[in-house]
């Protein structure tokens, strides 16, 4: 199944993000470091699976609001959308760790934001 527009736009925007140096700095929405490299050279860089976890987080955190909202939405189109590996370490499809980073309810659905596990 297809993801919602909604869905399909912030994954757009998750994936063509710049991670790299999120810890570092607050940029704009679609940065770049690549196009503004000489005006912030002294600034620190994540190492690639660094940037990759931080871009995982970013990736649950828009996920849990769309798939309480859109119970069809399906979290793995919607990570390797993202730019989030969705293999396991031995390269199977579907990893564990995908659902993994979602709260949930014990019936199955999704927790609402804002609210602690179980509320």
């Amino acid at each position: 199944m297809p993801l919602s527009r909604l869905a399909q736009q912030f994954a757009d925007e998750i994936r063509q993000h710049d991670w790299s140096d999120a810890p570092y700095r607050a940029d704009r929405a679609g940065h770049n470091r690549a196009d503004d490299a000489r005006n912030y050279p002294h600034l620190p860089q994540l190492a690639p699976r660094e940037t990759d976890t931080v871009r995982m987080n970013v990736m649950w955190v828009a996920a849990q609001v769309l798939g309480y909202n859109d119970p069809n939405m399906d979290v793995y189109e919607f990570a390797e959308a993202c730019g989030v590996d969705t293999r396991t370490p031995s390269g199977h499809p579907r990893s564990g760790v995908i659902t993994a980073g979602l709260r949930k309810t014990f019936n199955g659905g999704y927790v609402r934001p804002g609210a602690r596990d179980g509320e």
